[in-house]
């Protein structure tokens, strides 16, 4: 079973995104593809940075999965 939690995208470098969350700070931000934040929550790239998401946390502690809020 996955744990859901708030997150947000910090910024984007590259083709990947930084994502905080209460487990993980602006310091030390989780780093997940921007083609899978966009297939996952239907956000456009252009409208990431700031945007406030449902993270799904796995077993292992892995951000899995995402939506929209």
């Amino acid at each position: 079973m996955s744990e859901r939690i708030e997150a947000r995208v910090l910024l984007l470098v590259g083709d990947q995104a930084e994502i905080t969350t209460a487990h993980r700070d602006a310091s030390a931000p989780e780093r997940v593809p921007v083609a899978r934040l966009v297939q996952e929550t239907g956000i456009p790239p252009e409208r990431l940075v700031g945007a406030k998401v449902t993270a799904f946390v796995g077993d292992d502690g892995e951000l899995v999965r995402f939506e929209s809020r």
